[in-house]
């Protein structure tokens, strides 16, 4: 569906009114559901709040990407499991760039959306928030084995509906874009090829100074 918002008609000669006519774009399609949704979570208090913090944490992944720099440092058994989780957050925000500059689908511009936060492209499709905190809650869930996805992913596809940078498709494409990342990654990362480009101590079956087993290593 094109973001390109229609627009009101032209007065014609026989209209009535004095001074220059101001056009005022019709809300269609995703703009109508974008409009609603966000009337409805912005009613939540304290929503616009929490969607501004996570825009920030989620920009470029560079949040994600600590995370995982943070459990490669507190959590040395799984050194390279936390590496992987840093690198296929990073590379499904590149993704997302990529298919952005493909797409090129603008970023929701009507007076019925309120814009929440500024953002470094106009570009829309897909959400790059969506897809690197996508594959960063699979893959940080994968490592640790706690719930991230279920109680991460829904929520900032909401805060970006909730700060009206994006359309309803734009978080939807970002998640599946993300779940397919996470899952390349996933693949990938155990091959030998990559190991051996790997430093030593990230490389799988190398014991960090912890001798605490790794999930893998229990199966």
């Amino acid at each position: 569906m094109s973001s390109t918002p229609e627009t009101a008609p032209k007065p014609g000669p026989g209209d009535s009114g004095a001074g220059p006519t101001v056009e005022i774009p019709v809300p269609t399609g995703e703009i109508r559901v974008l409009a609603g949704i966000q009337r409805r979570l912005l009613a939540v208090p304290g929503s616009r709040e929490a969607a501004v913090t996570l825009s920030h944490v989620g920009e470029h992944a560079l949040g994600w990407m600590a995370i995982a720099a943070v459990g490669m440092a507190v959590d040395p058994a799984r050194r390279g499991r936390w590496a992987m989780v840093g690198v296929g957050s990073f590379g499904a925000h590149a993704t997302s760039v990529v298919v952005k500059r493909v797409v090129r689908r603008r970023r929701p511009d009507h007076p019925t959306v309120a814009v929440g936060v500024g953002t470094p492209s106009s570009l829309s499709f897909p959400s790059s928030h969506a897809t690197s905190t996508t594959a960063f809650a699979l893959l940080a869930g994968g490592v640790s084995g706690a719930p991230v996805a279920p109680a991460l992913v829904p929520v900032m596809l909401a805060s970006r509906l909730v700060l009206g940078v994006h359309y309803p498709s734009d978080v939807v494409a970002g998640a599946a874009v993300g779940a397919g990342c996470a899952a390349l990654t996933r693949a990938v990362w155990p091959t030998g090829r990559v190991q051996k480009l790997l430093p030593a101590a990230l490389r799988d079956g190398v014991p960090g100074p912890s001798p605490i087993p790794t999930p893998e290593e229990n199966r």
